[in-house]
């Protein structure tokens, strides 16, 4: 009875040994979870000639505020953002959003970038007696590409308002930047705001 009990006592330490190897083994062999999106931040962002940037944190889902020209383009569904203002009339938001998979991100590209391009055209029908114009300052070499647009906008008696867009892809994660402030196309930092989309995109992953 002893050399019977003894020799369970063995087996089923030895059973222990296996299970634990083999769950070793499976937690060894099952991918790491992939890093969130990181984000611009503040000093990223084209320097303002008389205020620093300040930057909210990140937070789930879209902006409570739809991002102009984007307000129907974007999925509240994998998104994320990031708001930054500055102490003047100037300000900026991120949207990341990680598609399901690589051909979906790369079809939400294609209609946020279509969504800013057809942008002034919209703003013109939602108000006749205003003044919009698209410009497009083309691609950015990063990671699968990113382009930047410029939209002026302008209503009877009000402020000139331009914003710039960049819309850029790594892998299966998209993410968009708009910089907006008072003024026309002459007060587009450009340069600058490609510095900044070339940054957003390369920090996805």
């Amino acid at each position: 009875m002893q050399i019977r009990t003894h020799r369970g006592r063995v087996a089923a330490a030895t059973a222990v040994a296996a299970a634990t190897v083999m769950a070793a083994g499976t937690a060894q062999a099952a991918p790491a979870p992939t890093a969130a999106p990181r984000f611009l931040s503040a000093g990223e962002l084209p320097p303002h000639p008389s205020s620093p940037w300040y930057a909210g944190e990140v937070a789930g889902g879209l902006p409570e505020f739809p991002v102009f020209c984007l307000e129907d383009a974007l999925p509240s569904r994998g998104a994320r953002h990031r708001q930054f203002n500055t102490e003047f009339d100037t300000w900026a938001v991120q949207v990341t959003v990680r598609a399901a998979s690589t051909g979906a991100a790369r079809k939400l590209a294609a209609e946020a970038n279509a969504s800013v391009r057809n942008c002034a055209a919209d703003y013109l029908e939602e108000h006749p007696g205003g003044f919009a114009e698209w410009r497009d300052y083309g691609g950015v070499a990063v990671e699968e590409g990113a382009r930047v647009h410029g939209v002026h906008t302008s209503l009877p008696d009000a402020e000139n308002s331009i914003h710039l867009f960049g819309v850029g892809r790594d892998g299966r994660t998209v993410t968009v930047v708009m910089w907006a402030q008072m003024g026309t196309f002459e007060h587009a930092q450009v340069d600058d705001f490609r510095k900044t989309a070339r940054t957003a995109v390369a920090k996805l992953h």
